[in-house]
């Protein structure tokens, strides 16, 4: 990969985490209470990468939302204060979990095909990315939920 693509990726995990792009789609309910979506529905506007489909991750209660990675996008190591579950919907999203994701490192990630689950406990650290294809996963979890980013060295610094 080269030196200018990892910078772009850096720049969109950082806009991303420090919720610089905050534009998104959002599902709404019909007059019952229903939602319906299909698939054309859920896609994020242009410059999003995120649809919210229930709920709001920075609002009390249940979310869910989809987020669309570029190639090449994805985060640095942070971990968040709730719990969340992920399922990868299309193309294979790279992980790194645990200690040895303080340490950004692209190289030593493990694959998460489509319709892999993925269950990261409340202050767990971690970092993700697309790296060949565009990747759609869905976020579930309970809001508020923070995000605290992992300097180098394992330090924490909280976003904002």
């Amino acid at each position: 990969m080269s030196r200018t693509v990892i910078k772009i990726a850096c720049l969109l995990a950082a806009l991303l985490t420090a919720g610089l792009l905050t534009a998104s789609a959002s599902i709404r309910p019909d007059a019952l209470g229903f939602i319906a979506a299909q698939p054309e529905d859920m896609a994020p506007p242009p410059g999003s990468i995120e649809t919210k489909i229930v709920g709001d991750p920075g609002k009390p209660g249940l979310y869910v939302v989809r987020l669309t990675f570029a190639p090449g996008q994805g985060s640095r190591p942070h971990y968040h204060d709730q719990a969340r579950y992920i399922t990868v919907i299309r193309g294979t999203w790279w992980v790194s979990l645990g200690p040895k994701a303080d340490v950004y490192d692209p190289d030593h990630m493990q694959p998460m095909k489509p319709g892999s689950f993925l269950y990261e406990p409340a202050y767990g650290h971690h970092y993700d990315m697309a790296k060949d294809e565009p990747v759609t996963v869905q976020i579930m979890g309970m809001g508020p939920v923070k995000t605290t980013r992992i300097a180098s060295g394992g330090a924490a610094r909280p976003d904002k």
